[in-house]
């Protein structure tokens, strides 16, 4: 069982130990749902995976997140991730995965099959039903915030 100040404890530290932009300034910068475990779960090991610093890391619930993305509501940052390149180009959900096929060797066999011509809207597609799905698989037990049960629909 997990009390609502265990959760945030561990968001905390799990992040801690994600590198930050400022850290890597000329990093790509994935911006995710830092109070999701799942989410959590899947940057770290996106961060295992880069072997060459190539990314940042910056929770979506971070104030910083507006420099980066300041046309994004929080409701649209909470459906999906987001990649921002280093010249600015912006890419969520399967966007991102594609994008991040190829930063990261690790993914690259995923890549010829994530860039299938026309296939960005099946991939879109399962994004979404994993990002509404993404409370439960992270068993959450409880959420201070209330995002949790807002968005475990």
């Amino acid at each position: 069982m997990t009390f609502a100040g265990d959760a945030e404890m561990d968001s905390t530290e799990n992040q801690a130990e994600l590198p930050d932009p400022e850290q890597r300034p000329q990093a790509d910068i994935v911006i995710y749902d830092g109070q999701c475990r799942f989410c959590r779960s899947q940057v770290q090991r996106l961060s295992d995976w880069d072997g060459q610093g190539r990314l940042a890391f910056l929770s979506l619930h971070d104030p910083r997140t507006a420099q980066f993305c300041p046309e994004l509501t929080r409701d649209q940052l909470m459906e999906q991730m987001y990649v921002v390149t280093r010249q600015g180009q912006r890419f969520g959900g399967a966007g991102a995965l594609r994008c991040l096929s190829r930063r990261l060797v690790r993914l690259w066999p995923l890549a010829p099959l994530l860039h299938i011509p026309l296939s960005l809207p099946l991939w879109q597609w399962f994004y979404r039903l994993v990002a509404r799905l993404r409370y439960r698989w992270g068993r959450v037990d409880t959420c201070e915030t209330g995002s949790c049960e807002v968005h475990n629909r």
